[in-house]
C-alpha cells in the first residue's frame, strides 16, 4: 500500500514537472520567437517614424517608393536590416519592429509594430544639406528631456541605393565615435580648474601670451594668434582660446596633475588607460573620451589639456556635457532616440523616460562655466542671430597636421528651446561652410 502511494506521488510529481516545463517552454517561445523571426528571411518588420510621423525606415522599400535621397541623411544612424551596419537603431532594435505574435504568427500588411523616434527628419535633412560637399557630423538634443532631434554624419549611405562604391566612413555615424576635440577641450580643462581651485582663486590668476610660450621643459606651445593676446584672465583666455594661457595654467603651482586627472575621470575620460564605460543610446554605442596625462610640465600633457595630444572625445559626449552646464546641475541628461514602441497589435509596450548621469562636477562649477560660455556666445550674435547661446569653438589638427577639423559645441539658453549641440567639419578650408552656419541652420530648422 505504501509503495502504491509512493508511486502515485512520484507520478504526480513527474506530471507537475512536465507541465511546468511545458509552460516555461511556451513562455520562452512566446518571448523569443519574435527575435528569431525578425532575424530570419521570412520576417515582416514595421516602420520607424520620426517625431512628426515621417517614415524613416521601411524594410520593404524599393527605389521609387520614396523621393530620391529620402533616407540619405539617416542611413548610418537609423540603418537597415541588411546586417551591413551594426551600430544603428534598427540593427539593435529589430525585435521591437517584428510584426509577429505567438497566436497569429507573422502578420503581413496588418501588423502595427513600430518605433517612434525622437529625430526630426526635416531638420536632419536641412542640416545634412548645409554641409554641402564637406564631411563631418552634427548632433543636437533637448538638454532637459534627452530627446535626440538631429544626428547627421557625412559621408552617409542611402539604403535604397545599396552599398557599392561607398566613401570611407559611410557606414559609421561619426557623432558616436571619438575625434580630436581641439579647443573644445578647454571646457573640460576649465571645469577641472574651477573644481580644484574654485572660481575666485582661478580669476586671480593671469598669464601673458606673446604668440607662443616656452614651457618649463623647453618645449614651445604656439597660439593661433601669432601676435599674442597680452596679459589675460581666465574669462579672456577662454574667449580668445589662448593656448599659451592654458599651458601656463596647467603648470601653475596651485594645480596638481592628480587634480586634473581626477576631474577628467569624473567627466568620463579614460585617463592613462583607466577604465571607462561606453554610452548606450537605445542599443547604439557612443564612445567615451580618453586622454594621457603624465607630466604637467611636459608638452604632450599640456597639449592634451588644450585639445590636441592624446585627447579624444565623441561629439555626442561633448553635447552631453553641455546639458550638465546648461541645466546648472553638473549632471548630464542621458540622450535617447526612441520615444515609444508599439507591438504588432498597436499597443505601446515601451516608453522613454528622462534619466541623468552621476555627478560629473558641482552645480556651482556648472553655473560658473555656463556664465563664461554665455559671455563667449555673444561673439556669435552676427553668425547665429536670434539665439542666446553659450559656445566654445575648436580647431583640431589631424593626420599629423596635414588637415584641420573645425568644431563648435554649446547650448541655447532658453527654457522653451533647450537645445545642446556639437558640430564637426572635417578638413575645413578658409572659404568652406562654417560650424556657425550649420548650427544656425540646425536651430532655425528646429525652432
Amino acid at each position: 500500500m505504501k509503495s502504491l502511494k509512493r508511486g502515485r506521488n512520484l507520478i504526480t510529481l513527474m506530471m507537475l514537472i512536465f507541465l511546468v516545463g511545458i509552460v516555461l517552454l511556451v513562455v520562452k517561445i512566446q518571448m523569443e520567437a519574435s527575435f528569431y523571426i525578425s532575424n530570419s528571411g521570412s520576417r515582416d518588420l514595421g516602420y520607424v517614424y520620426d517625431c512628426n510621423g515621417d517614415i524613416i525606415f521601411d524594410d520593404s522599400a524599393k527605389e521609387g517608393d520614396y523621393p530620391d535621397g529620402y533616407f540619405k541623411d539617416v542611413g548610418n544612424l537609423i540603418g537597415d536590416a541588411s546586417g551591413q551596419m551594426t551600430n544603428t537603431l534598427v540593427a539593435n532594435n529589430l525585435e521591437s519592429l517584428s510584426n509577429y505574435s505567438f497566436t497569429k504568427g507573422i502578420t503581413r500588411k496588418g501588423g502595427k509594430a513600430a518605433i517612434y523616434a525622437t529625430l526630426n527628419h526635416d531638420a536632419n535633412e536641412q542640416v545634412y544639406s548645409a554641409f554641402g560637399d564637406k564631411e563631418g557630423c552634427a548632433i543636437a538634443y533637448n538638454y532637459k528631456t534627452g530627446e535626440i532631434l538631429v544626428c547627421v554624419s557625412k559621408p552617409n549611405v542611402d539604403p535604397l541605393k545599396g552599398y557599392e562604391d561607398l566613401a570611407d566612413g559611410s557606414l559609421l555615424c561619426k557623432a558616436f565615435y571619438k575625434t580630436v576635440p581641439g579647443s573644445t577641450q578647454k571646457i573640460s580643462t576649465l571645469i577641472s580648474a574651477i573644481e580644484t581651485m574654485g572660481i575666485d582663486r582661478l580669476r586671480e590668476k593671469s598669464f601673458t601670451c606673446e604668440g607662443s610660450y616656452t614651457n618649463q621643459t623647453g618645449e614651445v606651445i604656439n597660439c593661433h594668434n601669432a601676435y599674442g593676446h597680452g596679459t589675460q584672465n581666465i574669462d579672456e583666455a577662454f574667449q580668445n582660446s589662448c593656448n599659451p594661457f592654458f599651458a601656463q595654467l596647467v603648470e601653475d603651482s596651485d594645480w596638481k596633475l592628480s587634480d586634473i586627472e581626477n576631474a577628467y575621470k569624473k567627466l568620463g575620460f579614460s585617463v592613462n588607460g583607466s577604465p571607462s564605460d561606453s554610452i548606450d543610446i537605445n542599443g547604439i554605442t557612443a564612445q567615451t573620451a580618453s586622454t594621457e596625462l603624465t607630466d604637467k610640465y611636459e608638452f604632450n600633457t599640456q597639449w592634451s589639456c588644450i585639445g590636441q595630444g592624446m585627447s579624444l572625445v565623441s561629439p555626442c559626449q561633448m553635447m552631453m556635457w553641455q546639458s550638465a552646464i546648461a541645466n546648472e546641475t553638473g549632471k548630464s541628461t542621458m540622450p535617447y532616440l526612441i520615444d515609444h514602441v508599439t507591438n504588432v497589435n498597436g499597443r505601446i509596450v515601451e516608453t522613454a523616460e528622462t534619466s541623468y548621469s552621476g555627478q560629473l562636477f558641482s552645480s556651482s562649477t556648472a553655473s560658473e562655466v555656463r556664465s563664461i560660455m554665455l559671455e563667449n556666445g555673444q561673439n556669435y550674435a552676427g553668425t547665429i542671430p536670434g539665439y542666446t547661446i553659450g559656445v566654445k569653438s575648436g580647431t583640431a589638427q589631424v593626420k599629423d597636421g596635414a588637415e584641420e577639423n573645425s568644431l563648435l559645441t554649446g547650448f541655447v539658453d532658453d527654457d522653451n528651446f533647450p537645445i545642446a549641440f556639437a558640430v564637426l567639419i572635417e578638413n575645413r578650408q578658409q572659404y568652406d561652410i562654417t560650424t556657425d552656419s550649420i548650427v544656425y541652420t540646425m536651430l532655425s530648422a528646429l525652432d
